[in-house]
């Protein structure tokens, strides 16, 4: 997870100062002290550590913090805010061109995603009305605009591509002149990459940025690759000019170095990054939000935007008279599940919210646990799941062998189920509810 180690030592160093009264310099020192090692093992450039050390340690050490009763807990405050500056400071988001289409240019390494990335980022605008057309201009690449249609057609996006021209400026030019403005309001170019920065492709994408005159350029960097994300930036912002950054794998990156380098040393925001696999795992970047995530604050925020993207609100209206009427039943608790698969891994959500990612160091969440009980619904009849009642020893014995587990298996989750039934009978009943007595 992104951040992970970072986040720990972090926490582990704050814990410290958040249970004293008052702190001293000597005890800000010797804090900042470890978050400077915490920074540098997370791969965040020594440079960007010694400027972001000063300005805490400026801060931390005003009389009216280390005199306050609180003084701990302005110190995390500080951090968490100086942290959010490093980050970009508020999300940036996307330029729109006053007149359609606006047209962004994916540019960036070999292996970094773009291709993945620019399906990602349609369906992202997708999601919010827009109308993109992707656009194939990778023409080094073996099969990347084949690439594209297999990734566009998944997302239901319209893929401009033309195998005959081997010209990557001109199938851009073409793209942005043919796009049929009443069909799509944008258009999203992929184009090649190489294994370093040459001039070769420099000048390639200079050639289309100086024909298109694209709205934005974008830079997809795989956050994977630690400094050398930085570096990468760094030279395709001298050389070509870019507006933003696409983070990619963050989800793989325990150490978290790139995204807090990459802005402070090139001055560009990140404006999305990849947590995932998934066509659908692309986030808008929030430095606030991931500032208090580092620091084990949680993150409400996403997890309630991660919500309510996954949960449809008429059905969630459906499900809320079910439970009143004592109607839930299998069927339900199988949508209940897809919709909870859809908002990531248990322990990505988990921790977003405020302190239970600390709770969860050294704890292993099982996300097959999903897919098992999936697998037992899933190989019941119509007529069990909307009533677990009649599945009796046989029945079980039929479903565990359609699932491939044992009949204890089926046992346990049958008789959790029953548990999660009594429990929605008695919210949904008021009286009950008054006379239950609550240990707060």
């Amino acid at each position: 997870m992104a951040f992970e180690s970072l986040g720990e030592k972090l926490q582990e160093t704050f814990k410290k100062l958040r249970g004293q009264g008052v702190v001293s310099e000597k005890d800000v020192k010797s804090a900042m002290r470890e978050v400077r090692f915490a920074l540098l093992e997370a791969d965040v450039g020594y440079k960007v550590v010694k400027e972001f050390e000063k300005r805490v340690f400026e801060k931390a050490t005003g009389s009216e913090v280390l005199e306050s009763l609180t003084a701990g807990q302005q110190i995390i405050k500080i951090v968490r805010d100086e942290l959010t500056w490093l980050m970009g400071g508020a999300q940036s988001k996307l330029a729109v061109a006053p007149k359609a289409p606006t047209v962004y240019m994916l540019v960036g390494l070999q292996g970094a995603g773009k291709t993945t990335t620019a399906a990602k980022l349609g369906g992202v605008l997708k999601k919010q009305g827009k109308r993109p057309m992707l656009a194939g201009c990778d023409v080094q690449r073996p099969a990347a605009i084949k690439q594209l249609q297999v990734v566009g057609e998944q997302m239901r996006l319209h893929v401009y591509a033309d195998f005959e021209t081997k010209n990557p400026v001109k199938i851009a030019l073409d793209a942005v002149k043919n796009c049929d403005t009443s069909r799509f309001d944008t258009v999203i170019i992929d184009t090649a990459g190489r294994l370093h920065v040459d001039e070769a492709l420099m000048n390639e994408l200079k050639e289309i940025k100086s024909e298109v005159h694209p709205t934005e350029i974008l830079l997809v960097v795989d956050s994977m690759t630690g400094q050398d994300a930085v570096n990468v930036a760094t030279s395709f912002d001298e050389m070509l000019g870019i507006d933003g950054i696409i983070l990619t794998k963050l989800d793989g990156d325990t150490r978290g170095g790139a995204a807090l380098s990459v802005r402070a040393t090139t001055g560009k925001n990140i404006k999305f990054v990849g947590m995932g696999e998934k066509l659908t795992d692309l986030e808008p970047f929030y430095p606030d939000r991931m500032a208090s995530r580092i620091l084990g604050m949680g993150d409400m925020l996403s997890l309630i935007d991660k919500a309510q993207e996954a949960f449809d609100e008429k059905k969630a209206l459906e499900l809320e008279k079910k439970i009143k009427e004592q109607k839930f039943d299998l069927n339900d608790y199988l949508e209940q599940l897809q919709s909870m698969k859809n908002m990531g891994s248990l322990e990505s959500i988990i921790k977003m919210i405020p302190g239970m990612g600390s709770k969860l160091n050294g704890v292993k969440l099982d996300d097959k646990q999903f897919v098992r009980t999936e697998a037992i619904i899933r190989s019941m009849t119509k007529k069990e799941r909307e009533n677990p009642e009649i599945i009796n020893g046989s029945r079980r014995k039929r479903i565990a062998d359609g699932c491939g587990l044992g009949v204890q298996d089926v046992n346990l989750f049958l008789k959790q189920f029953k548990e999660m039934q009594k429990m929605m009978k008695m919210f949904s009943d008021p009286k009950k509810m008054k006379r239950m007595r609550f240990p707060f």
